[in-house]
Formats: structure tokens, C-alpha cells, sequence
């Protein structure tokens, strides 16, 4: 096309434009305003539903974890039996609360919930390196400071990780018996205790002794029922702290948030039944290999370890037991929005 011709269309395309100014405009902001997330079903109560249940877990609008969470909120409610007596406590970064808000509101319209801010420098300076990259986020820290968070009339909570689902109804957890303790949780007392902690730990006296008079076992700290109030008369959040300030100094753990668990509760769990965290679905926290349930009955699938059931399904990898989750996956895929 001869110069000329190419100033004529570049004019006449002008003139197109400036009569439908908002044309494009229009346009991006549709897409931008799109949920991500397809709209759950209203759930509504059974009978005999009188006492509210709380539930806190974590959100992260950065990062894939959101999808992991959104998952495991819907399949709460599609089993529970008093969902609309289902309150959720959210802790998230307060510049995402705007974005989060939209999300959890369009996806779930009838959901009891609260934001929280958790601020990122309460930890920052706290978290030592660990094995993976994503145990060293402030966010995984954020269940430590539960009791510090939330209002002082909620007196227990069960906490949740983003990457599992539950396939029973959450009153049958909320409603165990602690028995005094402050912390319930699935306990695995045949695992080897000592591979949690480093060669200078368990060769250091004063630390070695803190399990002293104390039979611990491990528990993964994705599935907890905690007496809150008993956690604030405490101050457990202080004597987490302390062995996180240990660890910066003496390098005696690998694994994230995980070990200073471990060193404040185990050995003073309410064992919870194992059905209640069927965990390590996502392999080990280097290969994140599949795996296969523990024997017994379920009512929650865990995906701790590397790899995460959207990653694997995205990918056209998944393990077999990635197909239990695809079902509360809400996450709108490219292809739901291509006429092609």
C-alpha cells in the first residue's frame, strides 16, 4: 500500500474512534472485572442448628493458594450441616482486602465471613529459610497470631490450611472434646520425631530437655481445633516466638512454621482422629511425588507437600487423587471464556 494510503486509514481511524470513545475502554474493563471465581450454590441449614461454628484460614489474592482456599471453603459448606451457621475468619495482607472482598462475595454471596489484616513485618523479621520457598511466606505464619486477631468472644476456632478439602460435615470436628487441652489435632506417633529437628538440636541439652517428661509425637499444624481462650491466658503466641528467635541464632529446624509447633504442643495434643487430616497428598516438600491415602476412613484430603492438586490438574499431570479436589475447583479457566 502506497504511503499515502496508509495516512488516509490511520485518519479514518481516528475518526471511527472518537466516535465511540469508550469503546475500548468498555472493553478492558469488562475483562478486568470478570470474577475469577464461578458463583457456588447457596447451601442452607438441617435441623438442630443453633451454635456457630468458627473457622480461620488464610487468603493470598497473590499467589495460586487463593484457588486452593476458595476450593476448600465450598466443600466445607457443601458438607456441613448448618452452613449458614459456618462463620469464617480470613486472615489476608490489608492491600489485598479490596480485590478479596469482591472475590469472596461474588463466589460466595450468602457467606458469614470477616477479613483480618495480617501485617507481614509482625514475622518478617522472624522467619528463618526453610526447605521450600512458599513455607517461608509471612502469610503460613499468621496462624500463630490467631488469638491476637480475632475479637476475644470467639473462644474457639478450627484452623485450616489452603490446600485441602473436607468431605464430612465440619460440626463432627468442631465439636470434639479437648479435654482440658488447648490444641487438638491428628497426632502420628509413628513417625520419627527426631528427623524434625537438626543434629544441634538433639546434641544441644538445653534444647534436647525440652521435651523432657513429654512423649511427643508429630502433627501437622494444617488441620487444628485450638482453645483460644486458654492460648491468650498463656501466651502461646510469645513461647512460638521465642523458638523462631531460636532458630535464627542456632539453625535446630528445616521446616517452616511446622517445628515451632512441635516444640510448644507435642506431647500435649487432643488426638483427633486421623480421618480428619489425611495429609501428604502432595508428596514431600522437594519432588512432591503422588501419593496414597492412609488406611482408614476420610473426611479430609490434605495436600501438604510440593505439589498442589490445580498445579498438577493444570499441567495435564495429575495424580489420581487430584481428581477428589477437581469437584470444588470454582476457578474460571480461559476456556470458559472462548467462543471458539
Amino acid at each position: 500500500m502506497p504511503p499515502g494510503n496508509h495516512l488516509i486509514t490511520s485518519v479514518l481511524l481516528l475518526i471511527l474512534l472518537s466516535f465511540h470513545p469508550t469503546a475500548t475502554v468498555t472493553a478492558a474493563v469488562t475483562a478486568s472485572d470478570t470474577p475469577k471465581f464461578r458463583e457456588a450454590p447457596a447451601f442452607r441449614n438441617g435441623k438442630n442448628c443453633s451454635s456457630t461454628i468458627h473457622i480461620a484460614m488464610t487468603l493470598d489474592y497473590s499467589s495460586p493458594y487463593l484457588r486452593g482456599s476458595i476450593a476448600g471453603v465450598l466443600s466445607v459448606l457443601q458438607h456441613a450441616t448448618c452452613p449458614e451457621n459456618t462463620f469464617f475468619h480470613f486472615l489476608a495482607v490489608h492491600r489485598h482486602f479490596n480485590n478479596l472482598n469482591k472475590t469472596i462475595t461474588s463466589t460466595f454471596p450468602y457467606l458469614n465471613f470477616k477479613l483480618y489484616n495480617f501485617n507481614p513485618t509482625l514475622v518478617r523479621h522472624l522467619i528463618s529459610s526453610s526447605v521450600r520457598r512458599a513455607l517461608d511466606q509471612p502469610l503460613n505464619y499468621a496462624r500463630i497470631y490467631l488469638a491476637d486477631l480475632l475479637p476475644t468472644t470467639v473462644n474457639r476456632i478450627i484452623y485450616l490450611d489452603s490446600d485441602l478439602i473436607v468431605v464430612d460435615d465440619i460440626a463432627k470436628l468442631w465439636n470434639i472434646d479437648l479435654n482440658g487441652r488447648v490444641l487438638g489435632a491428628p497426632e502420628y506417633c509413628h513417625a520419627n520425631f527426631t528427623h524434625y529437628f537438626t543434629n544441634k538440636f538433639w546434641f544441644h541439652p538445653t534444647f534436647s530437655n525440652t521435651f523432657e517428661n513429654r512423649t511427643p509425637c508429630y502433627f501437622n499444624t494444617g488441620v487444628m481445633v485450638i482453645d483460644l481462650q486458654k492460648w491468650r491466658n498463656n501466651g502461646y503466641t510469645r513461647k512460638l516466638e521465642h523458638w523462631m528467635r531460636v532458630q535464627k541464632r542456632y539453625r535446630i529446624y528445616e521446616l517452616g512454621s511446622l517445628p515451632p509447633f512441635l516444640l510448644v504442643f507435642a506431647g500435649n495434643v487432643k488426638q483427633v482422629e486421623h480421618k480428619w487430616n489425611q495429609h501428604g497428598l502432595g508428596g514431600d516438600n522437594l519432588e512432591g511425588q503422588c501419593r496414597d491415602l492412609h488406611p482408614g476412613p476420610v473426611s479430609l484430603l490434605h495436600w501438604s507437600g510440593k505439589g498442589k492438586p490445580w498445579l498438577r490438574l493444570d499441567s495435564k499431570k495429575p495424580c489420581p487423587l487430584d481428581g477428589l479436589w477437581a469437584p470444588y475447583d470454582l476457578f474460571r479457566h480461559e476456556s470458559l471464556f472462548s467462543d471458539s
